[in-house]
C-alpha cells in the first residue's frame, strides 16, 4: 500500500496558517422607538436638552468544528431624551471564519481583534440604516480600535484584573 503524504508536508514544508472569511450575516437585529411619534416633536423642541447616546458592545466566538468559528459582534445603542428612550437599536453581526495553523496567542488575537474589526463596518451600516429608517437623524457609529481593546484586555488579564470586552 502506498503512503500518502499530505499536501501540507510536501517538499518538507510545514502547513501554512490559513484565515478565510466564509460568511457575513446579521444574526439578530431590532429597532424600537417606544415613544414615537411624540418623541419626534420633543426632539425638535428640546433646544436645551440634547439627546444622550449610550453604546454597549461585546463579542464572542463559538467553535463550529473543522477550524471554523462563528464570531458575533453585539451592539446595543440607546438614545434618550431626558428620562425617555427615543430609540433602542440592537444588532448582532456575525461571521463564519476558517482559522487554522496559527499559534494559540495569534489565534486569540484573530478572534478578539481581526474578526471584530472585519465585522464592524457591517454593523455600523446596519445601525445607520435602522436609525434613519426609524425617522431619526443619521447616526454614524465612530470607528473602534479592536486591536487596542484586545491589548488592554491582555494587559488587565496579566495584571490579575477581570477582562472586559465592553466598550
Amino acid at each position: 500500500m502506498a503512503k500518502v503524504t499530505p499536501l501540507s508536508q510536501v517538499n518538507g514544508q510545514a502547513e501554512q496558517p490559513q484565515l478565510a472569511l466564509q460568511k457575513i450575516y446579521v444574526k439578530d437585529m431590532s429597532f424600537e422607538a417606544p415613544h414615537a411619534p411624540k418623541i419626534f416633536q420633543e426632539i425638535g423642541e428640546a433646544e436645551s436638552e440634547q439627546p444622550q447616546v449610550q453604546l454597549n458592545m461585546s463579542h464572542g466566538a463559538t467553535g463550529l468544528g473543522d477550524d471554523l468559528y462563528e464570531v458575533v459582534l453585539s451592539v446595543t445603542l440607546t438614545c434618550t431624551l431626558g428620562d425617555r428612550t427615543a430609540y433602542l437599536v440592537e444588532v448582532q453581526q456575525a461571521g463564519v471564519f476558517s482559522i487554522a495553523g496559527f499559534p494559540e496567542d495569534e489565534h486569540e488575537g484573530i478572534i478578539h481583534s481581526y474578526c471584530p474589526n472585519l465585522l464592524f463596518p457591517y454593523v455600523r451600516q446596519v445601525i445607520s440604516v435602522m436609525v434613519q429608517e426609524g425617522g431619526f437623524p443619521a447616526f454614524l457609529l465612530q470607528p473602534i480600535n479592536f486591536d487596542a481593546l484586545y491589548a488592554e484586555q491582555q494587559r488587565r488579564a496579566a495584571g490579575g484584573e477581570a477582562p472586559t470586552l465592553n466598550s
